[in-house]
C-alpha cells in the first residue's frame, strides 16, 4: 500500500475535487461520505480511513481511465481516417479542377475556330 498522504489539506482537496463528481458506484458514494464526514470540522481521518478511501478511489476511477484511454484511442483512430479521407478529397478535387479547366480551353477553342 501507498503511504498516507501527511498533508491533510491535499487530502482535503482530493476530497473536494471528487466530490464534485456525479458518483454513481455505491461503494465509492460511501467512502465519499464517510470520508467527508471525518473532515468535517477540521477532523483528521485515521490512517486506516485514509487507506480505505484511496482504495476505492484507485478502484472507481482506475476503471474510468481505462474506458477514456480506450475512447480517446477510438476517436484518434476515427479522425485519422477522415484526415486520410479529406487529404484523398483534396487530391481528387484537385485532378477535377484541372479536367474542368482543360475542357473548357478544349472548348473555348473549338468555339473559336467555329466562328472563323
Amino acid at each position: 500500500m501507498p503511504p498516507v498522504p501527511a498533508d491533510g489539506e491535499a487530502l482535503a482537496a482530493l476530497v473536494a475535487e471528487i466530490g464534485r463528481f456525479h458518483i454513481r458506484e455505491r461503494a465509492m458514494r460511501r467512502a465519499q461520505a464517510d470520508i467527508e464526514r471525518l473532515l468535517a470540522n477540521g477532523g483528521e481521518p485515521g490512517e486506516a480511513a485514509v487507506r480505505r478511501y484511496l482504495g476505492a478511489v484507485r478502484g472507481y476511477f482506475s476503471g474510468f481511465e481505462r474506458e477514456a484511454r480506450q475512447h480517446l484511442g477510438d476517436v484518434e483512430r476515427r479522425l485519422a481516417k477522415v484526415s486520410q479521407l479529406q487529404f484523398n478529397l483534396a487530391a481528387e478535387r484537385g485532378v477535377a479542377v484541372r479536367r474542368v479547366e482543360a475542357t473548357q480551353g478544349v472548348l473555348a477553342r473549338a468555339l473559336e475556330l467555329a466562328r472563323q
